[in-house]
């Protein structure tokens, strides 16, 4: 069966933009404005206190890891207090090989790799729907290695380097799903997944988008009664199942109308729908705009 967090990060089709070693010494503190991209950072020596506005402030220690969806204004600081320096993230992403707080000279008291990604294709908000404001993972070898695999190609740009980094980060977004913590996620996909009597129909549903599918016929996959399973997928997955599965059909049409390489008809078979005139009115009530302007545009109206 189709996973469903191999698919969004499919359909994200994310590429790495900047990675920078980032270490301080002594009392620091800086505070940078708001980014709206996705970022990371990984604790390599030493830790640090991260406040996200809007979030308490997380110590973070050696191997922590940080993912921020949508990157709001945050301060990052030494455990002693400091009066903060104000930076502006547009500026400094990419700009050095290594960012220095504090004191400069010396072995630093904390070391970091962090940096940030755009999406090719797709807009962040299928991110944002999936996870909380803040995802910190601790300890996970895994990610550890993967940010690490992220800096190296940045540093070394070496042929074949875009595809590479496009893979590391496909492969580090997944496994910060598997690791956040599907009680704090926002209600959509991710808690879904985390709830065993609703994965089967999650992935039922990802397997055969194409399929004329009834909340009877998904509540059947769970053994629940259609009431209860329309109840638990609606509170948890954030939309009722028939929603859910519009949405999904409608991404899925969405790319398959940027590459242009199918009819209008062959996508309405492809997503479910019996001819291209049904197709082409619930797109175009869904996205805003006809499926051919889509196709020439990749942008709603």
């Amino acid at each position: 069966m189709s996973a469903p967090l191999s698919e969004v990060v499919r359909l994200l089709r994310p590429r790495a933009v900047f990675a920078n070693l980032i270490s301080g010494k002594g009392n620091w503190a800086v505070r940078y404005s708001e980014f709206g991209q996705p970022s990371f950072c990984i604790v390599l020596e030493g830790g640090c206190v991260l406040s996200v506005d809007g979030h308490a402030p997380i110590n973070l220690a050696i191997g922590d890891f940080v993912l921020l969806p949508t990157t709001p204004a945050f301060k990052i600081s030494s455990h002693a207090p400091a009066p903060p320096i104000e930076l502006d993230p547009q500026q400094v992403a990419g700009g050095v090989a290594e960012l220095r707080y504090g004191e400069q000279r010396g072995h630093p008291d904390m070391r970091s790799l962090g940096g940030s990604f755009q999406f090719n294709e797709a807009g962040p908000a299928m991110l944002i729907a999936l996870l909380p404001r803040v995802v910190h993972v601790q300890g996970s070898r895994r990610l550890t290695q993967l940010v690490q695999m992220v800096g190296e190609e940045v540093a070394d740009r070496k042929p074949g380097n875009e595809f590479m980094l496009s893979r590391l980060v496909e492969l580090m977004l997944v496994e910060a799903m598997r690791a956040a913590s599907t009680e704090n996620a926002p209600p959509g996909m991710l808690r879904g997944l985390g709830d065993e009597r609703l994965v089967p129909a999650l992935k039922h549903m990802h397997a055969r988008i194409d399929h004329a599918w009834s909340v009877a016929q998904l509540a059947k996959t769970v053994a629940m009664s259609r009431s209860a399973f329309f109840e638990r997928f609606t509170r948890l997955v954030g939309a009722a199942p028939m929603e859910y599965l519009l949405a999904w059909r409608m991404e899925i049409a969405k790319e398959l109308l940027r590459k242009n390489d199918l009819t209008a008809a062959q996508i309405a078979e492809r997503v479910g729908y019996a001819s291209a005139s049904a197709f082409s009115v619930a797109f175009s009530r869904h996205v805003g705009t006809p499926p051919g302007r889509y196709a020439r545009s990749g942008e709603p109206d």
